[in-house]
């Protein structure tokens, strides 16, 4: 059970009061959702309109990506991962009035974009490819999102339209797995002095696991509550959508917000997405349902519960 509220910069996230959405920026070439920003003249202007739209509809955290994440995609150096996102959070930093996340598993990326008004890392690799990145976080006092991830290159099978998927991944018991994986990266954070109450954990749909996988830790999602800390699930326009829809990247919104109401209502506390302004939507729609005040269990209108 989560008894501290987050508190970023003049934010404070009060966990279970509401659904928050963070708004991804893809400051890439090459992003699988086809909304990579970095490409051809005036991106940066391009991203900063992009934003502010995400700002006006809703969004309550901006995620700056400067490297793509999709199966089979190949890591960039430091320094273009620099090069994409520094630009980008400083130009937000002047802008917008939300936190601002930096999407990254490089400790000098992370220090750089804090240093120009980052208050979020958020870690695919849940601290375990740069040892150094713990320690940033800890220091800097940012919130950390700590992400599952069983991602290999061999694993991944591609379909020119509906993109990479995972194949052949295998776990033991998956929640269990990822709930031991994911308690073995908190702990890393904890070692190197991050404050448990700015921690978020992160089940990694879509990351190094199948179709069915991700179906099923959707569904299951409920049992991370026992780790006690807030949640933040991705599963906007993922492939495991496009292929029990069989429907390109483009076409997956309707998914998307079947994902996103299923997840809200077995305890996701944040949403990752890219189609801000509907999500907001159904996360405020999906609230209105599932975190009605507990008074209502006087007359009847418990959650789960059938009215007569």
């Amino acid at each position: 059970m989560i008894h501290r509220d987050l508190t970023v910069g003049s934010h404070t996230f009060n966990w279970g009061a509401q659904t928050y959405v963070v708004g991804i920026l893809n400051v890439t070439p090459d992003s699988f959702s086809g909304d990579g920003l970095a490409v051809g003249d005036h991106w940066l202007d391009r991203m900063v309109a992009l934003a502010e739209d995400h700002v006006e509809a809703g969004a309550h955290i901006l995620d700056v990506g400067g490297e793509s994440t999709r199966p089979g995609s190949q890591p960039v150096s430091v320094e273009e991962e620099l090069r994409r996102t520094i630009p980008a959070v400083r130009a937000l930093a002047a802008r917008v009035n939300v936190p601002i996340s930096i999407d990254t598993y490089k400790a000098e990326v992370a220090r750089q974009a804090i240093a120009e008004g980052a208050t979020i890392i958020n870690d695919v690799w849940g601290l375990r490819m740069d040892d150094d990145l713990a320690r940033v976080a800890a220091e800097s006092g940012v919130a950390v999102v700590i992400m599952h991830n069983r991602s290999r290159p061999d694993d991944v099978a591609r379909e020119a339209r509906l993109g990479g998927r995972y194949v052949g991944v295998e776990y033991r018991e998956l929640l269990g797995d990822i709930k031991r994986e994911l308690t073995e990266s908190i702990e890393l954070a904890l070692r190197a002095g991050v404050k448990e109450e700015r921690l978020i954990v992160d089940p990694g749909i879509g990351f190094g696991k199948t179709v069915d996988q991700n179906l099923e830790l959707a569904d299951r999602l409920h049992e991370l509550a026992e780790l006690g800390y807030p949640i933040l699930v991705g599963p906007s326009r993922k492939s495991f959508l496009g292929y029990t829809l069989d429907l390109a990247p483009d076409e997956r919104i309707e998914g998307t917000a079947a994902a996103v109401t299923l997840c809200i209502d077995r305890g996701a506390d944040i949403v990752r997405v890219h189609d801000v302004a509907q999500m907001v939507r159904v996360a405020r729609i999906t609230d209105a349902i599932v975190r009605r005040p507990k008074q209502a269990n006087a007359v009847g209108l418990s959650r789960g519960r059938q009215n007569p």
